[in-house]
């Protein structure tokens, strides 16, 4: 079957973190129609291990893809578009997973001296799948000597990769902030304590925690993206919620800015006379490129491949991957896919023509790696 049309399925069932049900059953369909002498599949929850035996092995090299969609009404009015109306595979894991399945079917096929393990991994969208699934006896036993990953990056074209050694993505954290006070008629402003007046307060304070707490030299973001207050235009609200991210670039900057909002969201529940509380969801750790392997595979894939190699700069994405580089050293990429749409958007369409470079470029690489003495 051809990976792009195996794209198209698995885009049609895009399902939210921990409930990849239908794309977990789909993927193991495929790979259970393949030869199975070398093959070992586990399951973890909605993810899938699958473990490809050596020839004669020496190490196990690693490769992970994410199964997760988000909740996106999509509107590229694709023949395959989502049959999920508010999901939609918005961050192109429908062709990370695409991608996986050839590099599986390719060594499958034409096995190597060393180990693979290839990780289809739940939730990475929220509320985390990689720190978990590392932690699981699964990993544990078949944990390999190095793995990566690559996301697609629509504003780079297809042929290309973006990459660099050391720091790629940022620490994100999620945050969420609810206030409580007291309600009332609108008429009666006194006789209440105002959730919306506080919350459009704190929102101007969190804007000072990066221009005034962080050093400049380094970098950092806080940003609401939805804020929640209120029944009708005549009540007082009683309520008020506010939803957004934080991201930085140090771990320490994370924590100093942590301890910042709480600060001020302690200021404002004695000002406005309220109760509040946060809670910062889902945390990610920074992906790490580790300097001697990224360097490898960067140089192999100019010398040796047709994709351009593109030494790119840090960005403020979060991505789960990097409990894992924390722990097994490796890298990820970004690969070009050319969409005038970007990653979480609801028109995004990746290049369907990545697929098959990406397939054919890092089989050669996993080849050159997993054939080393």
């Amino acid at each position: 079957m051809p990976f792009v049309q195996i794209r198209r399925d698995l885009h049609k069932i895009p399902e939210l973190g921990f409930q990849e049900f239908k794309t977990q059953s789909y993927l193991l369909n495929y790979l259970q129609s393949l030869p199975q002498d070398r093959l070992q599949i586990k399951t973890w929850k909605t993810g899938i291990f699958v473990r490809i035996d050596g020839l004669n092995p020496q190490k196990t090299i690693g490769y992970r893809t994410d199964i997760d969609g988000l909740p996106i009404v999509e509107e590229t009015n694709l023949p395959f578009h989502s049959e999920h109306p508010d999901n939609m595979h918005a961050c192109g894991h429908d062709v990370h997973m695409s991608i996986a399945l050839g590099l599986v079917t390719h060594f499958v096929q034409n096995p190597i001296m060393d180990n693979l393990l290839f990780i289809f991994q739940p939730a990475e969208e929220g509320p985390g799948g990689a720190e978990p699934m590392l932690k699981s006896e699964i990993m544990q036993e078949w944990k390999p000597d190095m793995i990566f990953a690559l996301h697609i990056a629509p504003e780079y074209p297809v042929g290309s990769i973006a990459i660099k050694e050391g720091l790629l993505f940022a620490n994100t954290s999620e945050l969420f902030i609810d206030l409580k006070g007291k309600g009332g008629h609108a008429a009666y402003p006194h006789q209440t304590n105002d959730m919306v007046v506080a919350a459009c307060s704190l929102v101007t304070q969190l804007q000072t925690v990066v221009a005034r707490n962080v050093n400049p030299l380094d970098s950092a973001v806080i940003t609401i993206g939805k804020i929640t207050g209120g029944t009708v235009q005549n009540i007082i609200a009683e309520k008020a919620r506010l939803e957004g991210t934080i991201r930085t670039l140090s771990a320490e900057s994370m924590v100093k800015v942590k301890k910042r909002i709480e600060a001020i969201v302690k200021g404002i529940e004695v000002g406005y006379e309220c109760e509040t509380s946060i809670d910062y969801g889902s945390m990610y750790y920074q992906v790490y490129n580790e300097e001697t392997l990224t360097r490898e595979f960067m140089d192999f894939v100019s010398e040796n491949t047709e994709i351009n190699v593109i030494e790119c700069e840090k960005a403020m994405t979060g991505e789960d991957f990097g409990y894992m580089l924390k722990e097994i050293p490796g890298f990820m990429l970004w690969l070009g896919v050319d969409s005038e749409f970007g990653l979480h958007h609801s028109k995004l369409n990746p290049n369907e023509d990545a697929i098959d470079k990406a397939i054919s470029f890092i089989s050669e690489y996993i080849k050159f790696k997993g054939n080393q003495s």
